[in-house]
């Protein structure tokens, strides 16, 4: 089996199974009840208190094993994180629409604060695993996170400077208002670089691998299947294609609408963030 999951292909069906349940996961948990919320983040928070304990562990030493450990590690503590945000218990200071008329500057400013607490959050992480990570030589955790840290970066700033789909049909009721930071406009430069630097990584780890100059294939294999997954989130951004068919399980109830069906409704992927909507 350890075989099997130290080759290439055992590396990405495992990254893009991981990236299938748990999106799976959060679609199925933010469509509960609302009172089932505290029950998902306490639940979460253990995962969350336990991941750390586990990256922690991963970082000792370089072996398959530990690169997968430090992989599911960072995936869980991301689906804290995910659904913190989509229950609205973490977001930011500003809840409401953005004030008309607003354009450069201001429109950046309301942007941030609108999600400022969320993001304080992802940064106090990444200090942790980069304490955990001192004198210690396997970075799969510090890694993992970083990239998913980036590419949510980049998909909250072609949302604000405008991509053509921006999703705001799919935010949950009780974030509709996050909507109105969103640009619905054609792609602009910040698309392409972006995407551009996202695939030139995305290249350079597949050629790595191929060549055979990474230590642990495994462990470039997740992370480079990581990457191309979100650079196919960002896609979706320009092009609609209904992904939500992948997740059916999941999607049985909609808190996004009071008449929508799950038919109508749009993956929330945690590659980059749990919707594809996310704010600037």
């Amino acid at each position: 089996m350890m075989d099997f999951f130290s080759s290439i292909l055992g590396a990405a069906l495992f990254s893009v199974f991981s990236w299938w349940l748990g999106t799976g996961a959060i679609l199925w948990l933010v469509r509960l009840p609302a009172a089932t919320f505290r029950w998902s983040m306490f639940g979460l928070s253990f995962l969350l208190g336990l991941s750390l304990w586990t990256a922690a562990i991963s970082m000792r030493s370089h072996t398959v094993l530990n690169a997968y450990i430090g992989f599911v590690s960072v995936i869980a503590m991301w689906s804290w994180h995910e659904m913190a945000f989509l229950t609205g218990w973490l977001t930011g200071p500003r809840r409401e629409v953005l004030d008309p008329g607003l354009t450069g500057r201001q429109r950046f400013v309301q942007s941030v604060q609108v999600l400022l607490h969320h993001e304080l959050a992802l940064l106090f992480n990444f200090g942790v695993l980069l304490a955990l990570q001192q004198g210690h030589p396997n970075h799969m955790a510090l890694c993992t996170f970083a990239l998913l840290w980036c590419m949510r970066l980049s998909a909250k700033l072609n949302l604000f400077f405008g991509v053509p789909f921006v999703g705001e049909q799919y935010l949950p009721v009780h974030l509709r208002y996050i909507g109105s930071y969103f640009k619905q406009a054609p792609v602009t430069l910040c698309f392409f670089l972006t995407m551009g630097a996202s695939c030139v990584t995305w290249g350079w780890m597949v050629w790595e691998v191929q060549s055979g100059l990474v230590l642990v294939n495994a462990a470039w294999v997740l992370l480079s299947s990581l990457l191309g997954l979100a650079i196919i989130e960002h896609l979706l951004m320009v092009f609609a294609l209904p992904l939500q068919k992948l997740w059916g399980w999941a999607m049985k109830r909609s808190p996004y609408s009071l008449n929508a069906t799950s038919s109508d409704i749009s993956p929330v992927v945690p590659v980059v963030l749990p919707n594809r909507g996310d704010p600037a």
